[in-house]
């Protein structure tokens, strides 16, 4: 594809990582249910593969929270653009996200999830950006660590395109940087 400067994770390696990830979470909540709350749009992709290698019961829930909007770094204003549908009162909550970057947009959505009274709340993310954080965020599964640069592909968009490519790439900055 003519936008790829250079692919960052292979399908394989994103594949393999997820099954490990699933076995981790299964383990930890063994005899329990989980409602994993994907963070959309990113996130589905993640939440689909991971979800086929838990082996708890699970219930999904969908949350949209935009801080990007079409930029390619958090403007760190955060909205949530879609809330839950049900009550994660008493309930083990995982959250699924594709990636943390600043992590302004995750400790707003801690802050208001924790409110809502879960059993416990955890965070799966497939990327880890720390280079980039401005808030310290606990995060209990971790698929990778990135290097501060734009990535695309497996979820990840550049002005909502590219999300279902299977790897994880930085495009050519020919095609972001004026924007």
């Amino acid at each position: 594809m003519d936008i790829v400067e250079r692919i960052i994770l292979s399908e394989e390696q994103i594949q393999e990582r997820i099954k490990e990830l699933g076995q981790d979470i299964s383990r930890d909540y063994e005899g329990k249910s989980i409602t994993l709350i994907c963070i959309l749009k990113g996130g589905l992709m993640f939440l689909c593969d991971l979800s086929k290698h838990l082996t708890p019961l699970v219930e999904y829930d969908f949350m949209s929270v935009s801080s990007y909007g079409d930029a390619t770094e958090s403007s760190g204003v955060v909205r949530i653009t879609k809330d839950l549908e049900e009550s994660i009162e008493g309930k083990h909550v995982l959250i699924v996200e594709d990636i943390i970057d600043t992590g302004l947009t995750l400790n707003y959505l801690l802050k208001n999830l924790h409110s809502r009274n879960p059993a416990s709340l955890e965070i799966c993310t497939l990327l880890n950006k720390p280079a980039n954080r401005k808030v310290e965020i606990p995060v209990k599964y971790v698929g990778f660590e990135v290097p501060n640069a734009f990535l695309v592909g497996y979820g990840l968009d550049f002005k909502q395109l590219y999300r279902n490519i299977p790897y994880i790439f930085t495009p050519k900055p020919e095609y972001y940087e004026n924007d």
